[in-house]
């Protein structure tokens, strides 16, 4: 287990909110950094601006940082217009790259690659379509994205606009379990999660996978 640093101004929130749709996500396509970087379909559109409005009513965000990924950058452009707030990019926080998956359905690889897709189910260190990144890798550099958004707004919430591999890795650490947790968790599109980092440090999740204010926008 890897702690999150003390934050010594009290609580600190990270609020998590997974990219609306693209076009693959109904697909279930998987969609990393290594492929053509697909932009919100008009519905992960509408998902993003649901998220926005509520986002607005859950109380003061100080900051908006985000995936350089299009479809992270475009909700959370959303979210920063009603918030009045800038996106601040962080590398740490793209989505892992799949290598040869990219834009295969699970099915697909399950198919075509079911040793390769067993020993990555199995272990963190196992490569992804034989060239991709790690879930180790991608769950060290997970860890710094987040200490350093803890170390610059202590005491605050902060919105992280991501993807699903990396915000089940957040969450995952936040509860100290082990990376076999990653593929237990349901984060859907435009879903918002949440942890609280006392100022000792102790992370606690408040919320996850929220799509309550998705009723209208499936």
């Amino acid at each position: 287990m890897n702690p999150a640093p003390a934050a010594r101004g009290g609580s600190t929130t990270l609020l998590l909110l997974r990219h609306g749709e693209t076009a693959w996500t109904p697909e279930r396509r998987i969609s990393g950094n290594g492929g053509s970087d697909p932009a919100l379909s008009e519905n992960g559109l509408r998902q993003a601006e649901a998220a926005a409005k509520v986002l607005v009513s859950r109380g003061p965000v100080q900051a908006v940082v985000s995936s350089p990924l299009r479809r992270a950058r475009q909700t959370a452009e959303a979210a920063a217009r009603r918030l009045d707030l800038e996106v601040q990019i962080d590398e740490g926080l793209t989505e892992a790259d799949f290598g040869a998956w990219e834009g295969l359905t699970f099915a697909e690889v399950r198919e075509r690659h079911p040793e390769e897709m067993a020993a990555w189910l199995a272990s963190p260190k196992a490569v992804p379509g034989r060239t991709g990144e790690t879930f180790a890798s991608v769950a060290r550099r997970a860890q710094r994205a987040r200490d350093r958004i803890l170390a610059r707004y202590e005491g605050g919430t902060v919105l992280v606009v991501s993807h699903v591999g990396v915000l089940r890795t957040l969450l995952r650490l936040a509860l100290g379990a082990p990376p076999v947790t990653l593929f237990r968790m349901e984060l859907s599109a435009a879903s918002l999660s949440a942890v609280a980092y006392s100022g000792e440090g102790a992370a606690s999740v408040r919320l996850l996978n929220d799509t309550s204010y998705l009723t209208d926008h499936p």
